[in-house]
């Protein structure tokens, strides 16, 4: 029987909330642009790429650890609580996990934001270890995206 799990990161970043939120919610064009070492493309397959029902093609780059392509359906795209929901429907990581979700809050902190990032992941075997490296992967990007908007934005 496989186990399930939950993990989770907080990030503090500089970045203003808003702008934060839209560059995590546009990550179809920024995050390929920006980060081209860890996202080699994203596809939007149906939908906007953006709100609820899109479904999303990744195609990561040398700087994703395990996984290479991933398709992700955006589950809740609430702008007014800037909450991001998605989970993985096909790809690399369904090798590892039965279920993978990933919940993005951006929450107002002063003139900066904290970001939290959660998952809850359902093991396809006992052996396979908890999805740290996803985990360290996230919050790499949430602080270079930080970078990134300060400078863009």
């Amino acid at each position: 029987m496989a186990s399930t799990g939950k993990m989770d990161v907080e990030i503090e970043v500089k970045s203003h909330a808003d702008k934060f939120f839209e560059a995590l919610k546009d990550s179809v064009n920024v995050l390929p642009k920006a980060f081209p070492n860890d996202y080699k493309s994203i596809e939007v397959l149906e939908g906007d790429g953006k709100s609820t029902g899109s479904i999303r093609l990744i195609h990561y780059g040398e700087g994703s650890p395990l996984v290479k392509v991933s398709k992700e359906k955006v589950d809740i795209m609430d702008e007014a609580n800037k909450t991001f929901v998605y989970c993985v429907i096909d790809g690399d990581l369904l090798k590892f996990y039965k279920n993978f979700k990933s919940n993005i809050s951006v929450i107002p902190k002063g003139a900066g934001s904290l970001v939290k990032w959660s998952c809850e992941f359902e093991k396809a075997s006992e052996e396979i270890p908890d999805p740290h490296l996803i985990k360290d992967f996230a919050a790499k990007n949430f602080k270079e995206l930080d970078d990134y908007v300060l400078k863009a934005y």
